[in-house]
């Protein structure tokens, strides 16, 4: 087996929501194993912080704002990540929010808002990214980050449950509509990983308890998401499409006790 199966040398990969968390680390693992990286989120400071750290550490990468929300925004990174790098054949759709809110006293805009960023925003970004490939006639990979929770649900979490649940099955739909283009489109599903963005819930009492209940007894560290990423981004995975990559250590397989 070659030591480069998994290798993302040469490509060029954008990355939604790297300005912290998952997607900042996903934009440094891609950067430090080769990839040009196009690091995209609305606040260009974060941003510029990643970039600047990616380059220190000889990676090569720049910073855009953009918004998910917004088309036009996005048609402008991915011109900008082409007038730098060129074509984008790696997208790693991981903006996204989470607002927790029971059923009874959530309302329309604390649902509608989680799903217009975390279903919409990956719908928006996945096409527009899949038009422009289709147009430089390349293949490509598209990595949707979805959740456990679009498996399994936990209370207080309607919208983003089913935001997450969204974006497992629009992969498949999307898989299937541009594997003829050779345009692969795969989702990761992560368990409960700690970043800055959740150390604070996974320190509360609820948070401690649902580490208790894990098979693993203890909750996922970022690094631990880095094999799923590059086996998703690489050619590695040249025979995968459609698929739901489960990174939780057994959570969601274990019945709640």
């Amino acid at each position: 087996m070659s030591n480069e199966l998994f290798s993302v040398k040469g490509k060029v990969a954008l990355v939604t929501g790297a300005g912290s968390g998952l997607g900042e680390r996903f934009a440094k693992v891609l950067a430090e194993n080769g990839a040009s990286v196009v690091c995209v989120a609305r606040r260009i400071e974060n941003l510029e912080r990643v970039a600047k750290e990616i380059e220190q550490a000889g990676g090569r990468a720049i910073a855009v704002a953009g918004d998910v929300l917004d088309r036009k925004s996005v048609i402008e990174a991915f011109e900008k990540a082409e007038s730098t790098f060129g074509v984008v054949n790696v997208l790693v759709n991981c903006a996204g929010i989470q607002a927790m809110v029971d059923t009874l006293a959530m309302e329309d805009d604390q649902f509608t808002t989680v799903m217009d960023i975390n279903v919409n925003g990956i719908w928006r970004t996945a096409q527009i990214c899949a038009q422009r490939l289709v147009s430089a006639n390349q293949a490509g990979s598209i990595i949707n980050i979805a959740s456990i929770l679009g498996v399994q649900a936990r209370p207080g979490s309607a919208n983003y449950c089913a935001s997450k649940a969204a974006v497992l099955h629009m992969t498949k739909s999307m898989a299937l509509d541009l594997i003829g283009n050779n345009i692969r489109v795969n989702a990761m599903a992560p368990g409960y990983i700690e970043t800055e963005l959740t150390r604070w819930w996974l320190q509360t009492e609820e948070g401690q308890a649902a580490k208790a209940r894990l098979p693993i007894g203890r909750f996922g560290a970022l690094e631990e998401l880095d094999g799923p990423l590059l086996l998703l981004a690489s050619d590695a995975s040249s025979y995968m499409t459609g698929t739901t990559l489960t990174v939780d250590a057994g959570h969601s397989t274990k019945i709640s006790e």
